[in-house]
């Protein structure tokens, strides 16, 4: 990770997904910290939640928790190159999302097409889906 604020985010969720928190639940965050006191942090709260497998924090640089929107984007793809969709087949987009929904949409997607591995799907901000946008013309 490089220099600059890092976060430690999460909580108990609803389910091993980890995509959803438990009901009556929220985000918990602290921080910001540099580096190695993140580090501190997400061991001391990952030890003192070690019995419980509902529970996950991560750490996460502070760019990605600013309050953007986030896109899921991608499809069927010609090649495992995963650079021009396949024929006959449009980019698709859901979103925006703040992050933590957008991971959830990611999850589904990626679940439900775990068969094809011509199909693959990335969480974009909104400049990176337009350039993606005007590579798929």
């Amino acid at each position: 990770m490089a220099d600059g604020k890092f976060y430690v985010v999460g909580g108990e969720y609803a389910d091993t997904s980890f995509a959803e928190f438990a009901s009556g639940q929220q985000e918990q965050r602290f921080g910001p910290y540099t580096e190695q006191e993140a580090r501190d942090k997400w061991r001391s709260l990952t030890g003192q939640t070690v019995d419980n497998a509902l529970i996950r924090f991560r750490i996460r640089p502070e760019a990605e928790l600013v309050e953007q929107s986030w896109f899921v984007a991608g499809g069927e793809y010609a090649d495992t190159d995963f650079c021009h969709l396949a024929d006959g087949h449009k980019l698709e987009s859901y979103g925006p999302f703040p992050r933590p929904e957008a991971l959830a949409v990611w999850r589904a997607l990626t679940g439900k097409t775990v068969d094809n591995a011509m199909v693959r799907y990335n969480i974009v901000t909104a400049a990176a889906l337009d350039a993606m946008r005007g590579g798929s013309k």
